[in-house]
């Protein structure tokens, strides 16, 4: 059994700015941004972790190293960078609704195969290169708790997968700017969401 702590970063400047979508380009965090990793630590206190893994973002690295409060021992994963959202980065959702009004439709209609921002990411895409890290990670600490870094819809689409949910569904899985979930993974990697959005 793996247990897994699921953190997402802090709060960019792309969040602060009316929430344009930061997607896969490297925004740093907020002043609020590092309090918010901060406050992670806080909750983090006492918990023994065997790894520590982040996404190479800088806003998921630096929300790494001030949450573990081992920042030499984090090791990055491409497999955990966020989602591509194609033409939307940079963009608020108003924005690029109003550019494209059909392509957000199926984006919410079918990410699964939909490319985001018409030239991204489908979210299959995203499920498969996280799920594959977990399936590696689960075989390298069996029996051990890892912290894992990352971002918005990478997590939520995973867990939606694993949970069995529709991926439409994935924005009703709440995981705030550094708030912490935890799930585990069995020996058949069997999913068992056991808190979310914890702050």
């Amino acid at each position: 059994m793996l247990t897994v702590y699921l953190l997402r970063h802090g709060e960019t400047f792309w969040n602060a700015d009316g929430n344009r979508y930061c997607g896969a380009t490297d925004i740093g965090l907020t002043d609020k941004g590092i309090q918010q990793a901060q406050g992670a630590a806080r909750l983090l206190n006492g918990i023994s972790f065997d790894a520590i893994y982040s996404s190479p973002l800088q806003r998921a690295f630096r929300t790494a190293q001030i949450a573990s409060g081992k920042p030499e021992e984090v090791v990055t994963d491409a497999r955990l960078t966020e989602a591509s959202f194609g033409d939307w980065e940079g963009k608020t959702r108003d924005e690029f609704i109003a550019e494209k009004p059909e392509l957000w439709d199926n984006w919410c209609a079918s990410p699964d195969d939909t490319r985001a921002g018409g030239c991204g990411e489908t979210a299959m895409e995203v499920v498969n290169r996280v799920d594959d890290f977990f399936r590696d990670i689960r075989q390298k600490h069996d029996g051990q708790t890892v912290l894992v870094v990352a971002h918005n819809a990478v997590n939520r689409f995973y867990m939606a997968w694993k949970l069995g949910m529709p991926l439409k569904n994935y924005r009703r899985l709440m995981q705030d700017n550094s708030t912490i979930t935890v799930f585990t993974l069995d020996e058949e990697n069997e999913f068992s969401l056991l808190k979310l959005n914890c702050r």
